[in-house]
């Protein structure tokens, strides 16, 4: 574990792995870290693995207060001082939306990015009208229905795979606890808006990575993002959804490994 302190004195933490250039996952939703354990076991023997614990999702941090996207960059930029070299960036989900910030953000901080499904604003709030009734459900006591609709309406999953997570989250003091937080991350997505002109600026090489069975409405982000970046390749992962990094770790590790080779690896040389 890697530490180091943001501007508000709150602690960053980072898993570190390996040696080598660096590679920095932000990690997406209901997680900690570790749903990129296998991703990350497959590159650390050739690079320096950090996973950081994103803010959003640190309990020991949490105030009462929502936290916000500007809120976790602090995070990003406290650990880019302390590594002071080029990195190559990945996000999942609303972890890529944070790599997005981040890479408008400290532009010489990134050589390169590698982005898996962000549900990045492309027109109306990500959360909407239905968060909001899934805000109503966790404030009533309710975090099974607040998750079931933030799957169902949100996530766009199927209703029986709705239904089926939200009745697992009371009995999973895990998930009970992330929760909250999960919609947090939604509603500080929304917060963000619409941002694709400065995404537009983004003008290292980003692969912008989906799953071929994800839920449509990322794949138009991705299409929003390929029209907008003058840098992009679009890879799609055949038989695969949202949770690649769990069910096919070692076609994530090659993605990743094969811009890693490109973009950090020339710049050691």
């Amino acid at each position: 574990m890697i530490t180091t302190t943001a501007p508000d004195g709150s602690s960053v933490r980072a898993y570190d792995e390996g040696q080598g250039p660096v590679i920095l996952f932000l990690h997406g939703g209901m997680d900690e870290g570790a749903s990129w354990m296998r991703v990350a076991a497959r590159l650390r023997s050739r690079f320096r693995v950090l996973r950081l614990h994103r803010r959003q999702y640190r309990l020991d941090l949490k105030t009462g207060e929502v936290c916000t996207m500007a809120e976790e960059l602090e995070h990003v930029r406290a650990l880019v001082k302390l590594i002071d070299e080029p990195m190559l960036i990945v996000g999942h989900s609303s972890g890529a939306v944070l790599a997005l910030e981040a890479l408008v953000a400290l532009p010489e901080a990134f050589a390169g990015a590698v982005l898996y499904e962000p549900p990045c604003v492309i027109g109306p709030p990500l959360g909407g009208e239905a968060l909001t009734r899934a805000q109503v459900a966790m404030t009533a006591g309710n975090p099974g229905r607040a998750m079931a609709i933030f799957l169902r309406d949100i996530v766009r999953a199927p209703a029986w795979v709705a239904w089926m997570s939200g009745a697992s989250v009371p009995l999973i003091p895990r998930m009970g606890r992330l929760a909250p937080h999960q919609l947090d991350d939604c509603a500080a997505i929304d917060e963000v808006g619409l941002r694709l002109d400065a995404y537009a600026r983004i003008d290292v090489p980003v692969v912008l990575l989906g799953g071929e069975r994800s839920p449509a409405h990322l794949g138009e982000r991705l299409d929003a993002l390929e029209h907008a970046m003058p840098n992009t390749q679009r890879v799609r992962l055949r038989r695969q959804g949202h949770a690649a990094n769990n069910l096919a770790p070692a076609r994530v590790a090659e993605v990743i490994a094969r811009l890693g080779d490109k973009v950090l690896r020339k710049r050691s040389q």
